[in-house]
């Protein structure tokens, strides 16, 4: 079973792409420190304020696959910097 995770969010106090980048560098270290996922930046790498990341989970389980997956989105979501605006979970 792979989850897949994609979020959407803003990053308000981004003032550039080098501001973006380090509060995203943050979100994605803190993610891959707690949980054995893959993660990267999909879309909006242009834009300052706008991200939408990407995390892939694979397990034997689709029970604990949604667990890790909803911790990831706890993890993202105590980050001060970033506001998830959209998130989507799929299987496959």
């Amino acid at each position: 079973m792979i989850g897949y995770l994609e979020v959407e969010g803003i990053i308000y106090n981004a003032q550039s792409l080098k501001a973006k980048r380090s509060t995203l560098k943050k979100v994605i270290t803190r993610i891959q420190n707690h949980f054995n996922v893959s993660v990267s930046e999909l879309d909006y790498q242009d834009l300052w304020q706008r991200t939408c990341i990407g995390v892939a989970h694979v397990s034997s389980d689709k029970v604990q696959a949604e667990r890790v997956l909803q911790e990831v989105i706890k993890v993202m979501d105590s980050v001060h910097e970033f506001e998830i605006t959209n998130e989507r979970l799929e299987w496959y």
